[in-house]
């Protein structure tokens, strides 16, 4: 087991001499392949994502696996990887059940986008507010990395778009945009780069995600099959009854 031991702390050395936690780079590469399979709404993006959630788990609760490390633990990080996976886990079935329901667009994707609506949206923003201001003192009582209230506000942001991405609303691209923009900052202070430069990546993927399942929506409808009417028969409530 020395072979997994190694592997499990293994190290990507740039040239500066900066260090990269391998399991944080390859945790991240598999979120990034995951999103891309969320913008073509593919199946696969959901148990892709899983393994990349597993991976950055390990990464975020750094100190408390080894006290020597040298990042600190973001609690708020992983433990939304752990919703991740439960959220992703109802996100593939519910795209399973709209595939094989007919409520797929065109090809094999899986859903067709729309719009969550005015009343959403606002429960939304209500959402990531009160969520924060609720989780902000837990996580900092757990210790986790100040600011706390940033690390609070990636974890609800992140729920809400998993979901979001799971009912196949659009706007969850714009709450991954807001996420972003606090934890880019968030992980860059911590000290997880890898992460950190991927979620800036990710804002800008974020973007055009966004235009794509908004074109998407806007062509495509369900391919709900729809029975079969009798030509000859053009209103049958008016039909003469038989004697």
């Amino acid at each position: 087991m020395q072979w997994l031991i190694d592997l499990f702390n293994s190290q990507i050395v740039l040239p500066g001499g900066q260090a990269l936690n391998t399991r944080e780079v390859v945790g991240n590469v598999f979120g990034l392949a995951s999103a891309l399979g969320a913008m073509q709404r593919k199946m696969w993006a959901w148990p892709v994502g899983i393994i990349g959630n597993a991976l950055l788990f390990t990464v975020f609760i750094a100190s408390i696996l080894d006290p020597s490390a040298s990042t600190p633990s973001l609690l708020g990080q992983a433990g939304r990887q752990i919703m991740f996976i439960a959220v992703s886990i109802y996100g593939w079935r519910r795209w399973q059940q709209s595939k094989r329901s007919g409520g797929g667009g065109a090809g094999d994707t899986a859903i067709v986008p729309r719009w969550a609506g005015l009343k959403v949206r606002i429960g939304m923003v209500a959402f990531m507010a009160i969520g924060t201001v609720a989780l902000t003192p837990l996580f900092r009582a757990l210790g986790s990395y100040e600011p706390v209230w940033a690390d609070a506000w990636t974890f609800v942001g992140s729920l809400l778009a998993t979901f979001a991405m799971a009912k196949g609303w659009t706007e969850f691209w714009l709450v991954w945009v807001a996420v972003d923009v606090i934890g880019v900052p968030l992980l860059f202070s911590a000290g997880y780069y890898a992460t950190a430069f991927m979620y800036l990546f990710y804002g800008i993927f974020t973007a055009i995600g966004f235009v794509v399942w908004a074109r998407a929506q806007a062509r495509e409808k369900p391919s709900v099959e729809t029975a079969h009417l009798d030509p000859t028969v053009t209103n049958p409530d008016s039909a003469t009854p038989s004697p």
